[in-house]
């Protein structure tokens, strides 16, 4: 497995040098940098080629994750909105085979945060998701990416909130490079049994983020990483393992994530960077096999 890292934990703002983390994630131990979508809409092939280069350098791999707006809702009942969103993946997709990013997950098959004010049309919007994300799923395998389902919790989605109806979604597809997405932050309100779900994944698990119940980086919450790491050693997982935690308060990210006190008990950069590094340290030594002390690696 290899490790990673979103770049938002370090932000309080979508909008910024998501590239300047290419170095920060590698001296802190991690294999990965996660990067949003969000920066490749308005981009240049010279700053892919800068991206792609930076990273080559460090030895870092790039993934990406997004969580595309209304007008981008490839589930919606309107044809031009539908129409859009696979010019937009179109797109995308492309620029991420630029990148060399093999890796894109999200609620990529519908809109996020969702409008629960508007009525939940849920078996309209997975016909015309499964249709679309064909279609879309099709360009991706042509451009070597893996086009990730992520499992959403009810309060941001309400088309997969569980392993069970991913997998369905996914066999409906029927497409190589359309994938299950599992999120331990979102399985722990909405698996009965979160080892179970990722056994039921199986090999169809092409994405996995890892964050604790509280959304702190793995080690500094209530969930069972023994357990997790059992059960993906149990289906020869070999995929990326990445970490989206939000600490901190305030501005886009969050306002968007619903970060409404301060999870980093005040921490500097300093302080962040090195709970990020005990994390991802706990993470490597707990999925590789039998459960120890965390101390054996703080």
């Amino acid at each position: 497995m290899k490790y990673g890292i979103y770049f938002a934990y370090w932000e309080k703002e979508w909008g910024c040098d998501q590239k300047s983390y290419i170095p920060r994630v590698k001296k802190l131990g991690f294999d990965i940098l996660e990067i949003s979508c969000a920066m490749l809409k308005e981009i240049s092939d010279t700053e892919l080629s800068e991206m792609r280069k930076m990273a080559e350098a460090e030895g870092v791999i790039l993934t990406a994750g997004y969580g595309p707006n209304a007008s981008e809702n490839i589930a919606s009942a309107d044809p031009a909105v539908r129409e859009h969103a696979v010019a937009f993946y179109t797109d995308i997709l492309k620029k991420l085979e630029k990148l060399d990013i093999h890796t894109i997950g999200g609620g990529i098959y519908s809109y996020w945060p969702v409008d629960y004010t508007k009525p939940v049309d849920k078996a309209g919007d997975w016909e015309r998701s499964v249709e679309g994300v064909r279609k879309v799923g099709k360009i991706a395998g042509e451009c070597g990416v893996d086009y990730c389902l992520e499992v959403l919790n009810r309060f941001e989605g309400y088309l997969l909130n569980t392993c069970e109806e991913c997998r369905k979604f996914v066999n409906e597809v029927d497409v190589p490079a359309v994938k299950i997405m599992l999120d331990t932050f979102h399985m722990n309100i909405e698996e009965d049994d979160m080892a179970a779900a990722i056994r039921l994944a199986g090999k169809q698990l092409g994405h996995f983020h890892v964050g604790e119940n509280n959304r702190r980086v793995p080690g500094k919450g209530g969930l069972d990483w023994y357990r997790i790491g059992e059960a993906l050693r149990s289906i020869g997982y070999q995929g990326s393992v990445v970490m989206e935690p939000f600490v901190q308060q305030g501005g886009g990210v969050g306002n968007d994530i619903r970060i409404w006190r301060d999870l980093s008990h005040g921490a500097n950069q300093e302080r962040l960077d090195e709970d990020a590094r005990q994390s991802v340290a706990y993470l490597r030594y707990v999925f590789s096999g039998p459960y120890s002390d965390y101390s054996a690696v703080s």
